[in-house]
């Protein structure tokens, strides 16, 4: 495609079906332009000091807070979040922001270690600019959650946002620009998918944050790697919500729905498949049940909808795809399942029991308002059922407090919850692994993925 050819990033109202934006994709040139102010820009963001990175971040945090109500119906219009959760978004971000600014230099500080040396210690270097691959399902927290602790180690920051979220990544990019960030530090890269290869292998491209699908995962921990460049991953789940027979099951039924019904249940780290100890099974579906018939699904614009349509119509066409195959294969239509008429992307909420492992509502990624329940005998066929996937992301388990510790040692995923919703939170590392991904972000964990930890030793050596 030639440049005066470029082709156009389209947004689609999920509510209406409507085109609300098209903005031109970056060109060839384009993209190098991009990532060359980003290289230009770390040649004196990474000689700065933690305060002055954070007198930034701080300045990018207050605005988001004081436009809330600009930013988040961005988010309403291109990919359905209901304004409630959207304003919840934006302070989220904010609070990250925040959180970095707060407490970056405590994590990077020098870790001092005993040698031969007279002084021996470790310190964390910026690398360079670093490249953030984002998804439509939170633009405004995931940005963050990328860029505020690689900002805050002295790197600079090229987003490439999901193409179907033009608005949203143009508004992250004006936060930057409103409060007189140094120019060049947080670059904004509107590109189609199959360019961000040239922006993966430009050589002033230090490192790869990725967050998707495990099939596009792979693709660009292939690109990173052939380029031998440090990438993280966060990608897709089937998160278990495994709860025992002695959990407090109205609480369970209650957190388990709003897990599975934030954005729509359009979450990597969503309860996708609930497994119940088959004691109390019949007791927690229908306790389930009563929650989720309960919820609003409507106008996302509206702040009494709890649940808004699925983001585009081919996501909500693969999501009755697999309810309806996991019905054929025995599974209980109990709540839902039957594709609306009119406008708009919308998908009722559902709920299915009588799921077995190889139905497709458990060897699969759902991302929509779909609550899967599964039948365990005991504790350890619940555990076995939760490990029993590809994906290793978030796990949730209610049970007795100390049990429940106990037995988030044997389950394989990067975070598990005991009696609590799985969130991600600026102070603590999240992350996958199996076929959800490596890499840590968040936490002083995450801002130590794109580091050079530099061994210093000093002589003379000592005894």
């Amino acid at each position: 495609m030639s440049e005066q050819t470029a082709s156009v990033l389209t947004a689609i109202d999920p509510t209406t079906g409507d085109v609300v934006r098209e903005v031109p994709a970056a060109t060839p040139s384009q993209i190098s332009g991009i990532v060359g102010r980003a290289h230009d820009a770390f040649t004196t963001w990474k000689e700065t000091t933690f305060a002055e990175r954070s007198a930034v971040l701080r300045a990018v945090a207050a605005h988001m807070r004081e436009h809330v109500e600009e930013l988040a119906p961005l988010m309403t219009q291109e990919m359905g979040k209901p304004i409630g959760e959207a304003r919840g978004e934006v302070n989220k971000a904010a609070w990250a922001a925040e959180h970095y600014a707060d407490h970056a230099e405590e994590y990077l500080a020098d870790e001092h270690i005993a040698s031969d040396a007279t002084s021996s210690y470790i310190q964390h270097l910026p690398l360079g600019p670093v490249l953030g691959v984002l998804p439509w399902n939170a633009p405004f927290w995931i940005a963050f959650r990328f860029a505020a602790p690689a900002l805050m180690a002295g790197n600079t920051c090229v987003m490439k946002h999901d193409p179907h979220v033009p608005g949203c990544a143009a508004a992250i990019g004006e936060v930057f620009r409103a409060v007189g960030a140094p120019e060049g530090i947080f670059q904004v890269l509107q590109a189609r998918t199959e360019d961000v290869e040239q922006a993966i292998r430009d050589p002033r491209i230090a490192a790869v944050s990725f967050t998707g699908s495990d099939r596009a995962g792979a693709k660009v921990a292939a690109i990173a790697a052939s380029e031998i460049k440090p990438a993280v991953l966060e990608l897709g789940g089937s998160d278990p919500c495994i709860v025992l027979a002695d959990a407090d099951l109205e609480e369970a039924a209650k957190v388990s729905a709003l897990s599975r019904i934030i954005n729509a249940g359009q979450s990597c780290i969503a309860a996708k498949r609930v497994i119940v100890e088959r004691s109390v099974h019949d007791e927690f579906v229908e306790l389930l049940r009563a929650q989720l018939e309960a919820l609003t699904v409507g106008d996302p614009h509206e702040d009494t909808t709890q649940v808004g349509p699925i983001a585009r119509e081919e996501l909500r066409e693969n999501l009755h795809r697999q309810v309806a195959s996991s019905v054929e294969a025995g599974a209980q239509l109990v709540l839902g399942g039957e594709m609306p008429d009119g406008p708009g992307f919308f998908y009722p909420v559902t709920l299915l029991t009588g799921v077995q492992q190889g139905m497709t509502a458990c060897t699969e990624e759902t991302f929509g308002p779909v609550a899967v329940v599964v039948a365990a005998d005991d504790a350890d066929d619940a555990i076995a059922i939760a490990n029993d996937t590809p994906y290793g992301l978030g796990s949730s388990i209610w049970t007795e407090t100390a049990r429940g510790e106990a037995l988030a040692r044997r389950i394989e995923a990067g975070q598990v919850s005991v009696n609590g919703i799985v969130k991600t939170d600026p102070r603590l590392p999240s992350g996958g692994i199996k076929r959800s991904g490596y890499g840590r972000e968040l936490g002083p964990h995450g801002i130590r993925e794109f580091v050079n930890a530099q061994q210093v030793w000093v002589g003379p050596a000592v005894g």
